[in-house]
């Protein structure tokens, strides 16, 4: 009789097994992952945003995850060699805000070749940019501040603004270049100005908020991703002339954003378990050039 029950009961066991079987196998898609952000990242959608899918099937099954602080051709050849078919990144893909830039035809060699490597490697491109700069606190801001280990310097009030032991500014630039791996910072200001108070600005926040930061008496020197020369390099230039406690010193773009977007690939593995996640660095486009006296 024991035996019987066993071999009756083998069958019904063997259906449910191959029934559930093909749902566990089932690959997330990219809009679920993506549906699993808006769950998870503590901020309401918004209605108006760029954080939207920019090139690829948004159904395709994901294979790998690379989060990139830029979709560069360079991260996306890594990325597909890596079977890393997803690739969430904080910064435009097609050289706009928007993705579409302005007065370049579809049809332009560079911007054709990227759209045909994604298509071809069926890859999905996806932007995560404006949520993850609502959190509180930044997402960005929070990278910097954790590369930098200046935790303990952060005012309570405003994370943007910091007092550091004293320094000179040359000695601030190495040590932001240094942490931030950036082999090309341009710097504002007398290189022997000593340094207190300091605030940040990372990627292109633009004129009107760069300025804003540096008008505060709580800022002698500003960290900015990118400016536009004609503006706030030029309003600190000024400033400088006219005898006044301020610097400025230019880290570029992709190194004030880059140790953000590491903390967004570590934040998604905690929610998204089912595929291979990496933080996949987009490079410095820059290289210096030692100009012999």
């Amino acid at each position: 009789m024991r035996t019987t029950n066993r071999i009756s009961l083998f069958p019904a066991v063997l259906i449910v097994l191959c029934a559930a079987s093909p749902a566990q196998q089932k690959p997330i898609t990219a809009r679920e992952v993506v549906a699993e952000i808006q769950k998870h990242v503590g901020v309401e959608w918004q209605k108006e945003t760029v954080d939207t899918f920019k090139a690829g099937n948004p159904d395709t099954p994901v294979t790998g995850i690379a989060v990139t602080m830029m979709a560069t051709m360079d991260v996306l050849e890594r990325a597909s060699a890596r079977s890393l078919n997803f690739v969430i990144t904080h910064e435009p893909t097609f050289y706009a805000h928007v993705d579409v830039p302005e007065g370049m035809s579809q049809d332009d060699p560079v911007w054709a070749e990227k759209r045909a490597f994604i298509e071809k490697h069926q890859m999905v491109v996806w932007r995560f940019h404006d949520h993850w700069h609502l959190r509180e606190p930044d997402g960005i801001e929070a990278g910097i501040v954790r590369t930098l280990a200046w935790e303990k310097y952060q005012n309570p009030d405003n994370q943007f603004l910091f007092v550091i032991p004293e320094t000179s500014l040359k000695q601030l630039a190495e040590e932001v270049a240094k942490k931030l791996d950036s082999s090309v910072v341009r710097v504002v200001g007398n290189p022997d100005m000593k340094i207190t108070k300091v605030g940040t600005s990372p990627g292109a926040a633009g004129f009107e908020t760069q300025t804003h930061r540096l008008e505060l008496d709580a800022v002698q020197v500003l960290l900015v991703g990118e400016p536009r020369e004609w503006e706030t390099v030029e309003y600190v230039a000024d400033a400088v002339t006219q005898g006044r406690d301020k610097a400025l010193i230019v880290i570029g773009h992709i190194p004030s954003e880059q140790a953000g977007m590491e903390d967004a690939a570590q934040w998604l593995k905690g929610f998204v378990k089912s595929v291979p996640i990496e933080f996949v660095p987009a490079k410095q486009p820059y290289w210096p050039v030692a100009v012999k006296p």
